[in-house]
C-alpha cells in the first residue's frame, strides 16, 4: 500500500505531506485548489513526462517522494529481477527529483531509468484517470483489457504467438525476395558467380595487405634508407680509420695491456669488448640490408600493382580481407541457392506452411483462452454494472477470429457490446456510452480486475464525473466494498462518496506572503462532517446541510459495516 505522498516545490505546492491509511482515502476541495497537481505529482514519481515549468517560481528543483508498504512476493521478485535493494520491513521509497536540464529517479536509494520506473510502479499502484475512461472508446484496447484479465496463461501463449509470427514473417519476406529475383534469375546468376569469380582470381590472403604495404613503404623510400644505412654503418665499421669499431678495439687492446696490475680492468675490458663483437654484428647487418635494398623498379610495379588489387577488392567487397572472404562465402551460398532455384523455392513454400500452421494453432489455443474467459468476465462485469444502478444492463464480449488476418496478437478482432435499456440492440462501448456511463464501466471494470491484478493501491481521480443522485450513492457503496479489500485514494465532488471515506483530506489553496500555495491536511470527523455539507450544498453551509451530511456519514458507516 501507499503510505505516504511528500511534494516540495512543484507548482503550487511548497511543500507538503500525506500519510495515506487502508480503505478509501478521500481528497477533495474547492475547484482549483490544487487536486489535480496532487495526482500530478503521483504520475510524476511514477515516471511520467517532467516539465522544467513543473517547478515552483523561484526553487531550484521540485521532488516527489512515495513511500510503499509491500508484502507482495511479485513485487519483491521484480525488485530483485532490477537488482533494487530490499528493505528488511518492507517499505520501498521511490524519489523523483526534477531539475530545470534533467530529473532524477531513485528506488530505495538507487538510480533508475523513468522506464524502469513505469515498470516497476505498474506492480505497485493503478491510477485510472479521464484518460484511461476514454480509452474504452478505442476498440483495440479491448483485447488489452481481456487478455489482462486472462493472466498469465494469456501472456505465456502470447510470447509463443511472437516468436511464431516473427518467423512467419520472416519466411513471408523471403518469399516475397523469392519472387522478384524469379524475374531476374539469369541476371543474378550471372552476377553472383562474377562476384564468386573475382574473389577467388585475386587469391587473397588474410595479412598479406599489410606486408605489401610495408613493402611499398619500403621500396618507395628505398634511396632516403639507404643514405641512413649507410652514414650508421661507416660510422661503425672497421674501414674507417676514426670510426666507432676502431676506437673501441684499441681502447680494448689498452685495457688487456694493463690488466695484470689490476683484476678489476680485466672486467673492463671484457664489457668494452662485447661492444666491439656487437659493432661488428651490426655492420654486418647493416651491410647485408643495404644488398637487399637494392632499388628495384620492376619489384615495386609489381608490388604495387598486388596491393591496388587489394584496395580495388575492399572497395567492392568490404573493408578488410576477413570480411570480402565473408562475402564471398555469402554469394556462394547464394548462388547454391538459385543453381537449385526450384527446390529452393519449394523448401521455402513448405517452412512458410509450416510456420503458418503452427502460428495458427497457437493463436487458435489464444482465441480459446479469450473466448471462454470472456464469458467469465461479460458475466462478472455485468453483474458489477447491475451494482452500479444498470438494471437492465446487458453485455456481450465478442471474440471474432479472423484466420488469414496474423499479428502478433494472435488473430483475433475483440469487442465490448453493450446495451444500456431495454429492447435496444447490443453495441460497442466505443459507440453508445456517455461520460458518466464510461465513468460506471470503468469502475465496473477496475472492480473486477483489481482482485486479478493483485495491486494493492488504486487510485481514482473524478471517477464520478457525470454523476449524481442515486447512481452516485451506487457508485459510492462499490467503492467501500473495493476499499474493503484494497487500498483506494479517490478525487472527488459528490457528498455520496466523500461520505464512504475511511480517512478524509482535504486540499486548498490560500495566498501567502503575495502567492498562491496548495496545502493538503487530514480532516476530524468533525471536519469531514462540515466538508460533506460544503459538498451537499456548495460554498455556504446550512444547518440542513450539515443535518444531510451526517445522515449520509451514518448510512455510510452501516454500509461499510456489511462489507467487512
Amino acid at each position: 500500500m501507499l503510505c505516504s505522498l511528500h511534494v516540495k516545490n512543484l507548482a503550487l505546492i511548497e511543500e507538503a505531506e500525506i500519510q495515506f491509511g487502508n480503505g478509501l482515502n478521500i481528497l477533495s476541495g474547492e475547484t482549483g485548489a490544487g487536486k489535480s497537481i496532487v495526482m500530478g505529482s503521483v504520475n510524476l514519481a511514477l515516471g511520467a513526462k517532467a516539465d522544467k515549468d513543473m517547478i515552483r517560481t523561484g526553487a531550484e528543483y521540485a521532488l516527489i517522494e512515495l513511500l510503499f508498504q509491500t508484502i507482495s512476493p511479485k513485487q519483491m521478485e521484480k525488485m530483485q529481477e532490477m537488482d533494487l535493494p530490499i528493505e528488511e520491513d518492507g517499505t520501498v521509497l521511490i524519489v523523483r527529483k526534477i531539475m530545470p536540464n534533467r530529473s532524477q529517479c531513485k528506488v530505495n536509494g538507487e538510480t533508475v531509468s523513468s522506464r524502469q520506473l513505469k515498470e516497476l510502479a505498474s506492480l505497485f499502484i493503478d491510477i485510472h484517470g479521464q484518460h484511461q475512461t476514454a480509452e474504452l472508446l478505442q476498440v483495440k484496447k479491448y483485447s488489452e483489457v481481456l487478455d489482462d484479465y486472462i493472466g498469465e496463461e494469456a501472456a505465456t501463449v502470447k510470447a509463443q504467438i511472437k516468436t511464431s509470427y516473427g518467423q512467419y514473417a520472416k519466411c513471408l519476406e523471403e518469399q516475397e525476395e523469392v519472387l522478384l529475383k524469379e524475374k531476374d534469375l539469369s541476371r543474378e546468376k550471372d552476377l553472383a558467380q562474377y562476384e564468386v569469380d573475382e574473389i577467388d582470381r585475386a587469391s587473397l590472403k588474410v595479412g598479406e595487405d599489410v606486408e605489401l604495404e610495408d613493402s611499398y613503404r619500403r621500396m618507395v623510400h628505398a634511396q632516403k634508407i639507404l643514405e641512413g644505412l649507410n652514414v650508421a654503418y661507416q660510422a661503425t665499421s672497421q674501414e674507417s680509420e676514426f670510426c666507432a669499431s676502431a676506437n673501441i678495439g684499441r681502447g680494448v687492446r689498452e685495457l688487456r695491456s694493463i690488466a695484470a696490475f689490476d683484476s678489476h680492468i680485466e672486467e673492463l675490458a671484457e664489457q668494452l669488448s662485447e661492444i666491439e663483437n656487437l659493432l661488428h654484428d651490426f655492420s654486418s647487418a647493416a651491410a647485408a640490408y643495404m644488398e637487399e635494398c637494392e632499388l628495384d623498379p620492376s619489384a615495386l610495379a609489381q608490388v604495387e600493382e598486388r596491393l591496388n588489387l587489394y584496395n580495388r577488392m575492399k572497395e567492392k567487397y568490404g573493408n578488410s580481407v576477413e570480411d570480402i572472404l565473408q562475402y564471398r562465402e555469402e554469394k556462394y551460398q547464394y548462388l547454391e541457392r538459385l543453381e537449385h532455384f526450384d527446390q529452393y523455392k519449394e523448401e521455402l513454400k513448405q517452412r512458410l506452411a509450416k510456420c503458418k500452421e503452427e502460428l495458427f494453432q497457437k493463436s487458435m489455443s489464444l482465441s480459446v483462452l479469450r473466448k471462454e474467459y470472456g464469458k467469465k468476465l461479460e458475466k462478472e462485469l455485468a453483474d458489477c454494472l447491475r451494482e452500479l444502478n444498470f438494471s437492465s444492463v446487458e453485455l456481450e464480449i465478442e471474440v471474432l477470429e479472423k484466420q488469414d488476418s496474423f499479428s502478433a496478437e494472435g488473430f483475433n478482432e475483440i469487442d465490448f457490446k453493450i446495451s444500456l435499456n431495454p429492447g435496444e440492440p447490443l453495441r460497442s462501448i466505443s459507440k453508445v456510452a456517455s461520460g458518466g456511463e464510461l465513468s460506471r464501466i470503468m469502475l465496473a471494470l477496475k472492480t473486477v480486475m483489481a482482485d486479478k491484478e493483485q495491486i494493492d493501491t488504486l487510485i481514482f481521480d473524478e471517477i464520478d464525473s457525470g454523476i449524481s443522485g442515486q447512481t452516485a450513492w451506487k457508485i459510492s457503496e462499490k467503492m467501500a466494498v473495493l476499499g474493503s479489500r484494497h487500498q483506494l485514494i479517490c478525487i472527488t465532488h459528490l457528498p455520496q462518496i466523500a461520505a464512504m471515506a475511511d480517512t478524509h483530506f482535504l486540499i486548498e489553496k490560500s495566498m501567502v506572503d503575495g502567492r498562491n500555495v496548495t496545502s493538503l491536511y487530514p480532516l476530524s470527523e468533525e471536519d469531514g462532517i462540515l466538508e460533506i455539507a460544503r459538498l451537499v450544498s456548495g460554498s455556504t453551509v446550512t444547518e440542513g446541510s450539515i443535518a444531510n451530511a451526517r445522515e449520509l456519514k451514518d448510512l455510510a458507516i452501516k454500509t461499510k459495516e456489511t462489507c467487512k
